[in-house]
């Protein structure tokens, strides 16, 4: 799987990029059913468990993202809107372990695109930083990496099939 990343600090984005032998509406599920997002979402040493999904314009969703020493990271979404089965907005940021907000590093905003090609379906993840400094120190956390080795999971999920 060839996954790629381009961060633009002038935009405050990085874009993550990745093409699926998979239809669209297959890839879809990687995003809509929390089952199997939670086998891609976080890099495989750091493995996410949802524990609330609530899959519809202005949802939540609360995860945790455990680490090889045991270490647990929580997040939050709020999901903004829905276009099934071709786009996902969703904000993003650190929480506490009851899934509120912590206020650490601020917010970030990640809209996922599924885009039918002739080889499967192209997932896109644009993920938005509200400064300079935010999109630094998450690049500085492997945000960039960690984009990479988390959706390079899929193929052995879509593999399983």
């Amino acid at each position: 799987m060839n996954v790629t990343t381009h961060t633009d600090p002038e935009a405050l984005t990085l874009t993550t990029t990745t093409e699926l032998a998979a239809s669209l509406e297959r890839a879809w599920q990687l995003v809509s059913d929390p089952r199997q997002l939670e086998r891609w979402w976080g890099p495989p040493e750091w493995p996410a468990t949802f524990v609330r999904y609530e899959f519809v314009p202005g949802g939540r969703a609360h995860y945790f993202m455990q680490g090889p020493d045991g270490e647990r990271m929580h997040g939050m979404w709020r999901i903004l809107s829905i276009t099934e089965p071709r786009e996902v907005s969703i904000e993003d940021e650190f929480a506490d372990d009851q899934g509120e907000p912590s206020g650490d590093i601020g917010v970030t905003t990640a809209l996922l695109t599924f885009e039918p090609i002739d080889s499967g379906t192209r997932l896109t993840i644009l993920s938005g930083f509200e400064s300079a400094e935010q999109l630094e120190e998450m690049v500085k956390m492997g945000m960039e990496e960690g984009m990479r080795e988390a959706i390079g999971q899929i193929d052995a999920l879509l593999a399983a099939d």
